[in-house]
């Protein structure tokens, strides 16, 4: 059987804490990942908390991109889930770089086939 998606979780660290707290800016980093990977955008809903972080998704025709920042952290929580020919890892690796992430990790799930299996961890220091 072939998947029906592909869901990267990335652990981003050290990201810039200004972006982070900048629910315009995430959101059109989210929006150009997604248009980069390919994706066709449905709707898109993010909100700033105070004193600080944002959380947000864009829901695409292949599923979605969902962040909560933690600006006094350096730290993001990202999800990007695709179904058909998308690669996620294009959009995740788009938004580790916008937000200066100096670390991150990926672990990449195979959606759909049964009981879940870690296709892929990838840590990297940038």
């Amino acid at each position: 059987m072939e998947t029906m998606g592909r869901h990267v979780i990335s652990e981003l660290w050290g990201c810039d804490f200004e972006k982070l707290n900048d629910m315009e800016y995430i959101e059109q980093t989210f929006v150009n990942a997604a248009l980069k990977s390919g994706a066709e955008i449905r709707e898109v809903a993010f909100h700033k908390f105070a004193p600080q972080g944002v959380s947000g998704v864009v829901i695409i025709s292949e599923s979605h991109l969902t962040i909560h920042s933690f600006p006094e952290h350096g730290y993001a929580s990202i999800d990007v889930y695709t179904c058909g020919d998308l690669d996620p890892n294009i959009a995740a690796e788009h938004i580790a770089e916008s937000l200066g992430a100096s670390a991150s990790e990926n672990i990449e799930l195979p959606r759909g086939m049964g009981p879940v299996q870690v296709k892929q961890s990838k840590a990297n220091v940038l």
